[in-house]
């Protein structure tokens, strides 16, 4: 089995009328993220921010709960907020996660609401788990906030995941990134 994180990205996203914008991150979408990421195994967390603060409030955030009275009260939710790395960029994610060794020693695959453009490089969430359990490279899972992760992002990945969609069409399609999250981690790494 292969080791697996998660990138939770808000800049470079896309707004409702499909501009590149920084979104601001979100509680919930820290914790949330987070426990899903353990309860799955994931190896890691990171929360992708290019604005300082936000990375700081981030950490303070993950430091009430591992330090503070909440980590106490809620051990868990402790072990949980372990896993998240506050970074600036998807590369330092990716440097963080390959021990150093540079994009190259992993697999980036991003998700979206919407099906690939290029479907040459979209991966079926079937043969998503296969390659998962399967020997290779790490593979970090991206998500993104707002309307969803900017092109250029899943253009510089290596494959992007199929959209989590209902079995029958409801005319509906717009999930929390803390459902989908859920959602994709335990297609690829729950229980047959």
């Amino acid at each position: 089995m292969r080791r697996v994180a998660i990138a939770l990205v808000h800049h470079p996203v896309l707004d409702a009328r499909g501009d590149v914008v920084t979104s601001a991150f979100t509680n919930l979408d820290i914790h949330d993220l987070a426990r899903s990421a353990r309860t799955y195994g994931a190896a890691d967390y990171f929360v992708v921010h290019p604005i300082t603060a936000q990375r700081e409030l981030v950490l303070r955030i993950q430091k009430h709960w591992e330090e503070g009275s909440s980590g106490k009260r809620i051990p868990a939710r402790k072990d949980a907020l372990s896993l998240v790395r506050a970074v600036s960029s998807l590369e330092e994610a990716c440097g963080a996660f390959s021990k150093g060794e540079g994009r190259a020693a992993i697999e980036v695959w991003t998700t979206g609401a919407k099906d690939a453009a290029d479907s040459s490089r979209a991966l079926a969430m079937r043969d998503a788990r296969e390659r998962i359990e399967s020997d290779g490279k790490p593979v970090m899972i991206v998500f993104g906030t707002s309307w969803g992760l900017a092109e250029s992002v899943h253009a510089a990945a290596d494959a992007r995941l199929a959209p989590v969609k209902p079995h029958r069409t409801t005319g509906f399609n717009h999930l929390s990134v803390r459902a989908a999250c859920a959602i994709v981690l335990d297609r690829l790494l729950g229980e047959r």
